[in-house]
């Protein structure tokens, strides 16, 4: 028995003219066949944007030979093959698919015949290749993000498909409302989507009319891209500690919906309790500790209620007002810190030498610990806490109001003669 290879295979573009979306790639990539110079190039982007197919068609555009290979299950040995087969044609090309997935040694196999034009690469990659990819391997080829289509795109690759003698040759009529549902469902996948197609087909008879309700009688939950090793994860992570950060709540809640949906809990538990901190920190200490309460509320219940702790806190931190004075005075000591590593002065020691008594720390006058001069002698006038002096909050001000009285006082490194003062 003859088994069909799947509708999402059948239907592959063959030409870069038939590639759905990417233009302006396509326009670059079309521009290098007609000037038959071909190139090494790097397709970053989400599963089921068009990378591999968008490699194979260039290849076959430009009518020079060329070997498919997989980091994944590709040895050493079968890399060693294709870069000797590489050797008997004047140009060839090699499409490495996951090629983020190739090792260090690997990586440095290819490098050598990339450079001397034994083969040009083109590597597809669902991880950013700026962190991903060999930095040898990055200089010797450009690189192009391949973005999710856009709905209508994958309308038209539906559309496409269907008709397609190779395809379902119009042997099952889908309404529009179907099309449309399928490419709701897809967030830009078109694999995705041929696949969900091509399942109605199997499960409807052709005499039928493929509507929407029998598309969602079959599938009903969008394709989120959420793999927690894809690029996606992690910017739905970064894109929600931005959404808090501008107090844009309902960003926020959708960000937080797609890390839900696809139940990563640790990564949201990691994340959270640093956003309360950085973003909000001074201006709302009351909701950094909640929202440590409310990611323990979530451990413990698990999903699906774990929702319910966590859209709580993440409503109140987009809307809390926001200070990041702690983080950024921090990290602004920290760099003077590493310039300018001064000692500590003797009666801060934690066991001074050669001090008389009443020089040294007295652990019994709080009544003058506030006024003794901590930071070393060189740095005594030097500020390091960033004010927010534009806060609205009223636990915030109080903090500036405290600091302000503080360096009106003023502080001193003379400590005999602060014990001399008596007590209050």
């Amino acid at each position: 028995m003859n088994i069909r290879e799947p509708l999402a295979f059948r239907v592959r573009p063959q030409t870069l003219d038939e590639v759905l979306g990417q233009k302006a790639l396509c326009q670059t990539l079309k521009q290098s066949v007609k000037m038959h110079s071909p190139f090494s190039f790097l397709l970053f982007g989400s599963p089921g944007t068009g990378k591999t197919t968008i490699a194979e068609a260039y290849a076959k555009d430009m009518g020079i030979h060329y070997q498919k290979l997989n980091a994944v299950t590709t040895s050493k040995k079968e890399m060693q093959d294709a870069i000797e087969i590489s050797r008997h044609y004047g140009h060839a090309i090699i499409l490495m698919d996951e090629v983020h997935r190739l090792d260090k040694a690997k990586q440095d196999l290819l490098l050598p015949y990339v450079e001397d034009g034994t083969f040009f690469l083109i590597g597809a990659t669902t991880a950013n290749p700026y962190v991903s990819i060999n930095r040898a391997i990055r200089s010797r080829a450009r690189v192009f993000e391949v973005f999710p289509l856009k709905e209508e795109e994958v309308i038209e690759g539906l559309e496409r498909a269907s008709a397609s003698p190779l395809g379902l040759n119009n042997q099952w009529h889908f309404a529009d409302s179907a099309y449309q549902f399928i490419a709701s469902l897809s967030g830009g996948d078109l694999r995705f989507a041929l696949n969900l197609l091509e399942a109605c087909s199997i499960q409807f008879s052709n005499d039928a009319i493929i509507g929407k309700e029998e598309v969602a009688s079959i599938e009903k939950v969008p394709n989120y891209a959420m793999d927690k090793d894809e690029e996606e994860h992690y910017d739905s992570v970064s894109a929600l500690q931005k959404s808090i950060r501008g107090s844009d709540v309902d960003a926020a809640l959708y960000y937080l919906a797609r890390l839900c949906i696809a139940e990563d809990l640790d990564s949201i538990k990691r994340r959270l309790p640093i956003i309360a901190y950085e973003d909000i920190g001074l201006a709302n200490p009351a909701a950094v500790d909640r929202c440590q309460k409310a990611i323990q509320a979530a451990e413990n219940a698990g999903f699906p209620e774990a929702v319910i702790p966590l859209a709580f806190t993440v409503c109140e931190l987009a809307l809390s007002p926001k200070s990041r004075a702690a983080v950024d005075s921090i990290h602004m000591t920290m760099d003077y810190a590493k310039e300018k590593p001064f000692l500590v002065q003797d009666y801060l020691k934690l066991t001074p030498v050669s001090l008389k008594e009443e020089e040294k720390y007295d652990y019994g006058r709080p009544d003058i610990w506030e006024k003794i001069q901590y930071l070393p002698e060189l740095l005594k006038d030097k500020k390091f806490f960033l004010e927010n002096v534009h806060s609205k909050s009223s636990y915030e001000q109080a903090l500036n109001h405290q600091r302000e009285r503080l360096l009106k006082q003023g502080r001193t490194s003379d400590l005999a003669s602060l014990k001399r003062e008596k007590i209050k």
